[in-house]
């Protein structure tokens, strides 16, 4: 990629070139198809803003666009300044934002799911519409919050959601955001558009970079950062890992060769005869000086063999030598394993987030 995001490592790796894009999957063409629905809509919500007094003032968000590549870094700069500013509760680590773009909405035309709000002061929001085919996400600055706009730019959020829950057969259930357990100005917003908290969702846990844990791999495993050449075993142990549906050629296309990715900063544990057994994805907020591990994955066939432990502690380790003095990683407030994980290695939660949904 030409551009480099400003808050990702420094170590550069040469990219080979990018192959040309896979054709569209039948779910993308769906998801194309209901914005058209959504994009519809945009009309509508420009209006009722506007008749709230919201579009048009002088510091007040414009209507959205459809996100581009080029708009990772400016938008990464953003979440950091604003975690800066108003503390976590609001927004995610720069590289869960990159994670979330790329594998989070595999498929789907990005443009058309992620949508992005800029005034005279930058990027004022981005949303992300349609994860998991039902869930999405808003990132505001933090003047914008609890006010009249950002209630227009959750609206829409949720309608472009809803457009792909249609489009994909999720049209029956319900719409879904989460929020974290003390932000009560997100809670209160979802709540007026018919929003309701139902079931805690994740936790969110962290760890100083001092005194750094140990642990060794089984005999014959190895741990090594990806390279571009590994799409293939890369899919693979994802698909393994999280029951997803990746091919090498996908994954290059969507992930490895978009921007916010570098190689050098995916571990990988190798097995005896070169399958990999384990992974993770290290991501650096260099403004807040806070690493962040996204995801964390290990094959069924290779569970229980502590291969994630060590894969961490070489991941915690890496972290510290970027200048990293905090990692965070989430996991579902449902997964004890993760949870059992995480916690052996010293982090310890420190925010709690609540899924909120409203059904039609």
């Amino acid at each position: 990629m030409t551009s480099r995001p400003a808050l990702s490592s420094s170590v550069a790796a040469t990219r080979p070139a990018r192959p040309a894009p896979t054709t569209m999957t039948s779910a993308a063409s769906a998801v194309r198809c209901a914005v058209a629905i959504g994009r519809g809509y945009a009309t509508t919500s420009h209006a009722r803003a506007a008749n709230l007094g919201v579009m048009g003032s002088p510091r007040s968000p414009d209507a959205s666009r459809p996100y581009v590549d080029a708009d990772l870094p400016r938008l990464q700069e953003a979440l950091a300044q604003w975690r800066r500013q108003a503390g976590l509760p609001g927004c995610c680590h720069v590289g869960d934002l990159a994670h979330r773009i790329y594998e989070g909405l595999h498929g789907p035309v990005l443009g058309d799911v992620v949508r992005v709000w800029e005034d005279a002061d930058g990027v004022a929001a981005v949303a992300l519409c349609g994860r998991f085919d039902t869930s999405f996400d808003l990132f505001t600055r933090p003047a914008l919050r609890g006010t009249e706009a950002e209630l227009a730019m959750l609206a829409r959020a949720y309608r472009v959601t809803r457009d792909v829950m249609v489009a994909t057969g999720h049209g029956n259930t319900w719409a879904i955001s989460d929020v974290y357990g003390d932000d009560e100005v997100r809670a209160r917003q979802l709540a007026r558009l018919g929003f309701e908290r139902y079931r805690k969702w994740d936790h969110v846990t962290a760890r100083p970079l001092a005194e750094l844990p140990v642990a060794e791999l089984p005999a014959g495993f190895t741990v090594r950062a990806a390279t571009y050449t590994d799409a293939d075993r890369l899919a693979a142990v994802r698909n393994e890992s999280f029951g997803t549906s990746w091919t090498g050629r996908e994954l290059s296309d969507g992930v490895l060769f978009r921007p916010g990715y570098r190689p050098e900063r995916e571990l990988v544990v190798v097995a005896p005869g070169g399958r990999f057994a384990a992974y993770t994805v290290t991501w650096l907020d260099e403004l807040n000086r806070v690493g962040h591990f996204e995801p964390v994955g290990t094959s069924d066939a290779f569970r229980r063999l502590g291969l994630a432990r060590a894969l961490m502690c070489r991941g915690l380790a890496e972290l510290h030598r970027a200048g990293m003095r905090t990692a965070t990683v989430e996991h579902d407030a449902t997964n004890a394993a993760a949870a059992a994980l995480y916690a052996g290695l010293g982090f310890v939660t420190e925010h709690e987030t609540y899924g909120h949904r409203r059904v039609e």
